[in-house]
């Protein structure tokens, strides 16, 4: 099961997780990081230093924060819902352009302050 970035990322981008990640399958987004799919190992390392508890296995993600496991995975997806492998992240990379979902969850959580 796959690790997945929720809410509490948004408009935080602090990125510790990427220099613990031994795979770099964490991308980094407009708004926000995400995990790849099929590139990450699970095993874990970004999920104990995430300093706002953004990070958690699919299987663990609360209800009301399963929408951010589409998200995660759209933000690797091309027009024809083709997953892109991009081989892994670099400091300096152009950031991931966020899945149009985004930006109405981001509005959702921050209005609510449900983070």
């Amino acid at each position: 099961m796959t690790l997945v970035i929720t809410s509490t990322c948004i408009d935080v981008k602090d990125g510790i997780c990427t220099t613990v990640c031994p795979v770099d399958c964490i991308y980094e987004g407009e708004r926000m990081f995400y995990i790849h799919p099929t590139e990450c190992i699970e095993c874990g390392m970004c999920e104990s230093i995430c300093p706002v508890d953004a990070i958690r296995y699919a299987d663990e993600v609360e209800e009301a924060q399963h929408a951010f496991l589409a998200i995660n995975d759209a933000a690797f997806r091309d027009g024809a819902d083709t997953l892109l492998e991009p081989g892994g992240w670099s400091k300096g990379d152009e950031p991931l352009k966020d899945p149009p979902g985004l930006a109405t969850l981001a509005e959702h959580y921050l209005r609510k302050g449900a983070r």
